[in-house]
C-alpha cells in the first residue's frame, strides 16, 4: 500500500511539471505580496521597537516564511472532490481497492512537494536577496519547522477535504469553498499574525485549528517571543490532526449514502 501511495505522489508531481510555468510566474506574484506586506508593516512599525511580540526584523521573516510555506500546504482538494461528486466520477472511486480520501491526500502531497522544490525554495532565496530576512541559526529550529510544515499541510488538507465533502449534502458548495479560503488565509495568521488580533479574538482563534497552519510554525521560525515553543506547537498540531479525523470519517460515512449526480 505504501508503494501505491508513493506512486500517486509521483504521478501528481510529474503532472505538475507540465504546468510549471504557472508556478514560475506565481513566484513573482508571491514576491509582490511579500513586498507589499513588507512596506505595509514597515510603515506600521515606524517609530516602534516592537508590536505584537515581534520586532520589524522578526515580522519581515514571519511574512516571508508564512507566504512561502503557503505555497507548500496550499491545494485545491476541496474543489477536486466537489467536481468529482458533481459529475459522478467519485462513484468509480467507491469500488476501487484503495481509500479515496487517503489517495486525495497523497495527490495533494505530490503537488505540495512540487511547490516546495520549484516554488518555495527558489522564491525564498529571492526574498532573502531582496528583503532583510533573518534565518534561524539553530539546526533544531530548521528541522522542527519542516516537521511543522508537514503538519500544516495535513491540517489544511483535512479542512479542504471536509469542505469538499459538503458537496455530498449541497447542490452547490462554491460559496462555502470561497468562504473557507478566506477564513484560512485570515485566521491562520497569513495576512495578520494572530497576536495582533484583539484579546478576545485571539482567545477564540487559539481554540480553532487555523493558527496551527501558518501562525505557530512561522512564529517559531521567526523567533517570536511569547512562550511559543517547538514542543507546544507540535503538540497543538498533533491534537488538531487527530481531532479533524473524526468529522471527516463521520462525513464520509454519511456521504456514501447520499450521492446524486448533477451531470457527466
Amino acid at each position: 500500500m505504501i508503494g501505491l501511495y508513493a506512486e500517486f505522489i509521483r504521478i501528481r508531481f510529474l503532472s505538475m511539471l507540465a504546468y510549471r510555468m504557472n508556478y514560475y510566474t506565481g513566484i513573482v506574484i508571491y514576491l509582490v505580496n511579500i513586498g507589499a506586506q513588507y512596506f505595509l508593516w514597515s510603515a506600521i512599525y515606524s517609530g516602534a521597537d516592537g508590536l505584537g511580540g515581534m520586532n520589524m526584523a522578526q515580522m519581515t521573516t514571519y511574512v516571508a516564511v508564512a507566504w512561502m510555506a503557503r505555497a507548500f500546504y496550499f491545494n485545491n482538494l476541496d474543489r477536486e472532490i466537489a467536481n468529482e461528486i458533481r459529475d459522478g466520477s467519485v462513484a468509480i472511486q467507491f469500488i476501487r481497492p484503495y481509500p479515496y480520501l487517503a489517495v486525495k491526500m497523497m495527490q495533494g502531497l505530490g503537488e505540495g512537494l512540487f511547490r516546495l522544490l520549484l516554488f518555495s525554495t527558489p522564491g525564498m532565496l529571492l526574498v532573502w536577496a531582496l528583503f532583510p530576512i533573518q534565518f534561524p541559526k539553530d539546526p533544531q529550529v530548521w528541522a522542527a519547522f519542516f516537521l511543522m510544515l508537514f503538519f500544516s499541510f495535513v491540517i489544511n488538507s483535512q479542512i479542504n477535504i471536509m469542505t469538499g465533502l459538503f458537496s455530498f449534502f449541497m447542490e452547490n458548495s462554491e460559496g462555502m469553498m470561497r468562504f473557507k479560503r478566506v477564513m484560512v488565509d485570515l485566521f491562520s495568521g497569513l495576512i495578520i499574525p494572530v497576536s495582533f488580533f484583539p484579546g478576545w479574538a485571539e482567545t477564540v482563534l487559539r481554540l480553532l485549528p487555523f493558527q496551527a497552519i501558518t501562525y505557530l510554525p512561522s512564529a517559531v521560525f521567526s523567533g517570536k517571543g511569547g512562550g511559543i515553543g517547538i514542543a507546544n506547537v507540535l503538540g497543538v498540531q498533533t491534537l488538531w490532526l487527530i481531532v479533524l479525523c473524526i468529522p471527516i470519517l463521520l462525513m464520509w460515512r454519511l456521504a456514501r449514502t447520499r450521492l446524486f449526480v448533477q451531470g457527466g
